[in-house]
């Protein structure tokens, strides 16, 4: 994969254009960081505060590619056979009443066919192996277990994966692999070696503004501007959940669906519901507005 991205795609710049196609704005930082990522064909780590487009570049980057997005999400307690592969029970108890109905007594042959690639489930990981090609998105790895994450980084580390009743399964060309962490906790040093970094913030201002209109057109530049400096003001503001950038696109569409065309304070009151998820925050975020 990484050798034909690398022979498609010349430079970061013009992958940072294939992206705004598909509507993804990104600056100079990340387009390079992901640009190296498919020429060196590493895994990419980012990092950075839930909202401000880890997710949505992988998403965005499998439509570029044309090649299908994979998705492992990470939760505390995810284990290697959730994330690789696991048998399909159910078929092979139908499959032993099978060949009992039809009289089959060689247990040696029945027991090689139990465990045949046909009964085999492929989980995230393995899918992705056996895609070509392929984008794997390893989403919130922060939330996994470090067992979980030695785990990771060995199938990071050679792409392959051994079924022990069907032999070691190689990827024919590895997949392209974003992984993404919201820093709830630091994630071990080994696997960040594995991969390229970048840190993503919060856009700026001016980015942010072409983010709203470029997803939502029928914001005039007037309520783009409005939604994102009021945004700016309530990440400033000490929050247990600072809204990203899908919580401004939310903010902006409710406000498109009643009809305002401006950010005035009684209206932000009336919808801090679709930027802000706690009751806390929304009683600061009100205070920060001037709204209520």
């Amino acid at each position: 994969m990484a050798d034909t991205v690398g022979g498609a795609v010349a430079s970061p710049a013009e992958l940072a254009g294939l992206l705004d196609r598909h509507d993804y704005l990104c600056g100079d930082g990340l387009a390079t960081a992901c640009f190296l990522a498919l020429r060196m064909g590493r895994p990419l780590f980012l990092e950075g505060e839930a909202g401000v487009g880890k997710t949505e570049l992988a998403k965005t980057l499998a439509r570029v590619l044309r090649a299908p997005l994979i998705r492992l999400q990470c939760y505390e307690g995810l284990d290697a056979s959730q994330a690789l592969y696991d048998w399909d029970f159910p078929r092979q108890i139908l499959h032993l009443r099978a060949a009992e109905a039809a009289g089959t007594a060689d247990a040696a042959s029945l027991e090689g066919e139990l465990y045949d690639r046909r009964f085999l489930l492929a989980r995230p990981l393995l899918r992705a192996l056996e895609t070509s090609p392929s984008v794997l998105l390893v989403d919130e790895l922060d939330r996994a277990d470090d067992e979980f994450e030695a785990f990771l980084l060995e199938i990071l580390s050679d792409f392959t994966i051994t079924v022990p009743e069907l032999g070691t399964i190689r990827a024919e060309r590895p997949p392209v692999v974003i992984v993404t962490s919201n820093r709830t906790r630091e994630v071990h040093d080994a696997l960040k070696r594995r991969c390229l970094y970048h840190w993503l913030e919060h856009p700026s201002f001016e980015r942010e503004v072409a983010i709203i209109r470029r997803r939502l057109p029928d914001a005039t530049a007037h309520l783009a501007g409005q939604v994102a400096d009021a945004a700016r003001r309530l990440r400033g503001g000490g929050l247990l959940k600072p809204p990203g950038v899908a919580e401004t696109l939310d903010w902006t569409e409710a406000l498109l669906a009643l009809g305002a065309r401006e950010l005035d304070p009684d209206t932000a009151a009336a919808t801090l519901g679709a930027v802000l998820k706690y009751r806390e925050d929304q009683e600061r975020g009100g205070a920060l507005l001037g709204a209520g």
